[in-house]
């Protein structure tokens, strides 16, 4: 079994009990991190995610913080006496992969979040209506940037060079 994990803005393939060297990670050794981002996972079936595989996840623990091999950046131009040497060494983290999950509590955290979203849409929507109909009683007191609006949230078009006479008479 083995998948495509996004691990710090790059793709690796990964097996269970596999040691890899990821750009540096927040966090101690010995702690245990999650990637969410699963692109492909093989476990008898290829499974493609679109973009990424809904659920599954890629459990690994941190065993060490080091830093790579050397490497150095020269610069020079020719005939103008210009050259600059530069190293540097990139700050890796190394993680071994403990499981690959194809199905996990992911669905059930979207499904929850989703819930609320739905929920929350409706009384806003009764409430701007509850304030139209308010507003929409007198139009005489009210100015013309508010009967634009007005006019714009009920669906009328070409409110920009209405008069306010013409605005009233479009609301009514």
């Amino acid at each position: 079994m083995y998948a495509i994990v996004e691990m710090v803005g790059q793709q690796f393939k990964v097996a269970k009990d596999q040691k890899v060297f990821v750009h540096r990670l927040q966090g101690e050794e010995g702690s245990k991190i999650t990637f969410d981002n699963v692109l492909l996972l093989d476990n008898g079936t290829v499974t493609i995610g679109a973009p990424t595989i809904e659920g599954a996840a890629v459990t690994a623990k941190i065993l060490s913080h080091l830093k790579g091999d050397k490497v150095i950046v020269f610069k020079k131009k020719r005939r103008k006496g210009y050259r600059v040497k530069n190293g540097h060494r990139q700050s890796f983290t190394e993680i071994q992969i403990e499981s690959i999950v194809a199905s996990g509590a992911k669905k059930a955290v979207s499904a929850k979040k989703e819930t609320p979203k739905k929920e929350a849409a409706k009384p806003k929507v009764a409430k701007t209506e509850t304030k139209i109909e308010a507003v929409a009683e007198d139009f005489s007191s009210m100015k013309v940037a508010e009967l634009r609006d007005l006019a714009k949230a009920k669906g009328i078009s070409g409110t920009s060079s209405m008069k306010k006479a013409e605005l009233i008479a479009a609301l009514s």
